[in-house]
């Protein structure tokens, strides 16, 4: 039996499902974030949410807003605001081309994922762009058609053994 490359161990914390739904994703980045003590507890505890989070450039620096983490059960006076904006690392040259990207083309950034690699909790972003209504439609209206046949598939293979 082969054996799978073994993979860096990568756990993930919160993912914002709805992206895919709502937006053509054209471009993913790798992104560190600069959190708080009481941020990472309340992260590894699964207390993220990225539902209704969008990414700016301002300022020559990338900030991720509306991302919602819980403050943490234990924390005392010094937990954190759920709802701060927090600064995304990225290099030089990619923080250029997201902002030209931006402004220029009218694209959007979107979180897409917070999760642990190695010792380090990252954020995957993704250079989107929003979905029509009838897009939205006519997604759903593909999903079903593959999950129908799918379906039959495995019907007829149960029926032929």
């Amino acid at each position: 039996m082969a054996r799978r490359p073994s993979r860096p161990d990568v756990k993930n914390f919160a993912i914002n499902r709805q992206a895919r739904y709502l937006y053509h994703l054209l471009e993913k980045f790798e992104t560190g974030i600069e959190l708080t003590g009481t941020e990472v507890k309340s992260i590894r505890e699964g207390e993220a949410n990225l539902k209704d989070s969008y990414a700016v450039a301002r300022g020559g620096e990338i900030w991720m807003i509306g991302c919602h983490i819980s403050p943490y059960t234990a924390g005392s006076c010094f937990n954190h605001d759920p709802l701060r904006e927090r600064r995304l690392l990225l290099r030089r040259q990619e923080i250029d081309k997201l902002t030209g990207q931006t402004q220029e083309k009218g694209l959007t950034l979107i979180p897409i994922r917070l999760y642990l690699k190695g010792n380090l909790i990252k954020c995957e972003i993704a250079l989107a762009k929003g979905k029509k209504v009838y897009d939205r439609r006519e997604t759903e209206r593909r999903r079903t058609i593959d999950r129908e046949t799918e379906q039959a598939i495995r019907e007829h293979r149960g029926r032929h053994r």
